[in-house]
């Protein structure tokens, strides 16, 4: 049967679930509350594909990732978006990292991921300039234009006879067994299923719709630099260090975009409002929000030390050039400039942890994405099936 869902928000997981459901038959409206669409998360990352070498091996995650890693960059090369397989670099730079270059191997082993082990020397013909004790070269990484991506999905859905409308902010969710009226600040969608991808707002539209999800986004600002262009030589590809496996993040690396920038970054802090790309951006109801949750409380007991460090390298330049020189000796103040800032929804719970993996709720004609993680925007044509499944199957 089909439905006419209403999809909130204009992200690349919003736009690949719309045109997923449209090329099933089904009409449907993506309302996004700005002027554009990806205005967020997905026009404010570095822009790369990730291989699915990170996560554990036989979760949805890692099937996500490394399955939408091939979809992604097909889709890219069969729309005339700007993609490059570049393969990128995870150096381990002392010595307590390495038995975790070692786990990631056994993981991209497990994940299908290619993934080969090299020395410092072999390291060094790849990157020159990198300094480092072993690495894994990962060939399947590759960087695109998200913001390609996300047109080149809306021209689909358009052509499948659904619709994008710009400027909605949703207002208001109300369901019964048929049908869903969605309330926006210009006017009122009436269709029988709402589907709820509003990335750094999820978990107020999964309110306003009547659920009270046991998590809270709390919004952290990752905040980048740039090489200037002398410096660009540097960097050949992509070079990340060995993560942190208690944090969700990726800690400071550095990415030649497909644009030829390259960028350092992110570092993570807690940003004070959802949509606070710089330290000026406040907002009153948003740090209320986070202020309140007692899992934020929580999570800064946990965290406290980190988060510090995070904020002193936000604002003290020379920790920001420190922390790039751990994986690249030569590169000075002077060679790094700021740039760009991008906000990540991380969902938190009551009891101060961070929700990890994919976390989706839904009610009768509802379903709310609340928690999409990395590989989100790497695996979004993935997720988008699985997203149009959860909806055929409770609709």
């Amino acid at each position: 049967m089909s439905e006419h869902v209403v999809v909130v928000g204009g992200g690349i997981l919003g736009l690949a679930g719309a045109a997923e459901l449209a090329a099933r038959g089904h009409r449907v409206t993506v309302l996004e509350k700005e002027d554009r669409v990806a205005a967020h998360q997905t026009g404010r990352n570095s822009g790369v594909v990730h291989s699915g070498i990170y996560y554990a091996p036989g979760s949805l995650k890692a099937r996500f990732a490394v399955e939408g890693a091939r979809s992604l960059v097909a889709f890219a090369r069969d729309h005339g978006v700007s993609v490059d397989v570049t393969g990128k670099l995870i150096v381990a730079t002392q010595r307590r990292q390495l038995p975790q270059l070692d786990e990631l191997q056994r993981r991209a082993a497990a994940n299908g991921v290619p993934a080969s082990r090299l020395s410092s020397e072999e390291a060094r013909e790849l990157e020159p300039h990198v300094e480092c004790l072993a690495a894994l070269r990962v060939g399947t990484t590759a960087v695109v234009d998200y913001v390609g991506v996300s047109r080149a999905l809306v021209a689909l859905l358009e052509a499948a006879g659904g619709s994008v409308l710009l400027g909605q902010e949703v207002r208001s969710v109300a369901s019964d067994a048929t049908s869903v009226e969605v309330a926006t600040s210009q006017h009122t969608v009436r269709g029988t299923y709402v589907l709820n991808c509003a990335g750094l707002q999820s978990d107020r539209v999964a309110r306003l719709a009547g659920l009270r999800p046991d998590v809270r986004i709390l919004p952290f600002r990752g905040e980048y630099h740039e090489l200037r262009d002398h410096a660009r030589h540097l960097v050949r590809g992509l070079v990340y260090p060995v993560p942190d496996p208690a944090l969700p993040f990726l800690g400071v690396h550095l990415t030649r975009g497909h644009d030829g920038v390259v960028h350092a970054g992110p570092n993570a802090v807690l940003a004070l409002a959802r949509e606070g790309y710089r330290w000026g951006d406040v907002d009153a109801r948003d740090l209320w929000e986070e202020l309140s949750w007692p899992g934020a409380w929580r999570l800064a007991r946990r965290h406290w030390r980190t988060g510090a460090g995070e904020v002193a390298r936000s604002v003290r330049h020379s920790l920001f050039v420190r922390s790039v020189q751990e994986l690249l000796p030569e590169v000075t103040g002077d060679d790094l400039v700021r740039s760009g800032a991008g906000v990540r929804a991380q969902a938190v719970g009551r009891d101060g942890r961070m929700v990890d993996d994919f976390h989706v709720e839904h009610a009768p004609r509802q379903l709310h994405v609340l928690n999409a993680p990395s590989p989100a925007a790497t695996a979004a044509l993935e997720i988008a099936r699985h997203l149009a499944d959860r909806v055929e199957a409770t609709a």
